[in-house]
C-alpha cells in the first residue's frame, strides 16, 4: 500500500496540492462508481421484481384457467354419471318384474292393468328422455327398444287372454314370460349402462 502511495506521489511530482487533488479525484471516481454500482443493482432489482410479478399473474391466470376447465369437465362427467344413474333406474324398473310387482291389480280387468303398465313404461320413459344428450346413441337406441320390447310384450300376452278377465291373470302371465333365461331385455340394459358407466370414469 506504502508503495501504491509514493508511486502515486511521485507521479504528481512530490507536490503535495497535486497529490491531494489527484487523491480527491480518485475517491470522487470510486464514489461515483459505487453510486453507479448501487443504481443498477437497485435497477437489476427492480426489473427482478417485475419479472417476477408479471410471473405471478401469469401462473394465477393459468391455474384460474386450468381450474374452469376441470370445473366444466367435471360438472359433464357428473351430468354423464346422472344420466347413467336415472336410465339404470328406468331400466330396473321398466323390467317385467318390476313393473308387475309395483301395479297393483286388485279390482282390475286385464285391460285396466294392460293399459295402467303401458302407461307406467311411457311415463318413465318420457321423464327420462332428456339424458338422451348424456350417453351414447346406442344406448339410448337400447333404452328405447327396452321400453318398445316390453309394451309390445305387454301387449301380446294381454291379447292372449279375456278382455273381461281379472287382472290378476296378466299378472301371472307375464311374470312367468318373465321368468324364462334371457327373456327380459332389461338384464342386457343394465349390464350395457355400467359398462358405459365405467368407461368414462
Amino acid at each position: 500500500m506504502k508503495a501504491v502511495v509514493k508511486a502515486a506521489f511521485s507521479k504528481t511530482g512530490n507536490n503535495w496540492a497535486q497529490f491531494t487533488l489527484f487523491l480527491l479525484n480518485k475517491l470522487r471516481f470510486m464514489i461515483l462508481l459505487e453510486v453507479t454500482m448501487v443504481d443498477i443493482g437497485a435497477a437489476l432489482l427492480f426489473v427482478f421484481l417485475i419479472v417476477i410479478a408479471w410471473m405471478l399473474a401469469e401462473f394465477k391466470g393459468m391455474k384460474d384457467e386450468i381450474r374452469e376447465r376441470l370445473d366444466i369437465k367435471n360438472e359433464s362427467l357428473k351430468l354423464r354419471l346422472q344420466a347413467y344413474e336415472r336410465l339404470t333406474v328406468f331400466a330396473d324398473r321398466a323390467s317385467i318384474k318390476n313393473l308387475v310387482a309395483r301395479t297393483s291389480y286388485v279390482g282390475l280387468s286385464v285391460v285396466d292393468l294392460q293399459l295402467s303398465l303401458l302407461e307406467t313404461i311411457r311415463t318413465e320413459y318420457e321423464y327420462n328422455v332428456s339424458q338422451q344428450i348424456y350417453v351414447s346413441h346406442d344406448m339410448w337406441k337400447a333404452i328405447g327398444n327396452l321400453k318398445d320390447q316390453n309394451i309390445y310384450i305387454i301387449n301380446q300376452i294381454a291379447a292372449m287372454l279375456p278382455s273381461h278377465a281379472a287382472g290378476i291373470e296378466l299378472s301371472k302371465q307375464l311374470l312367468e314370460y318373465a321368468s324364462i333365461k334371457n327373456a327380459d331385455l332389461s338384464l342386457v340394459v343394465l349390464e350395457a349402462l355400467q359398462f358405459e358407466a365405467k368407461k368414462i370414469l
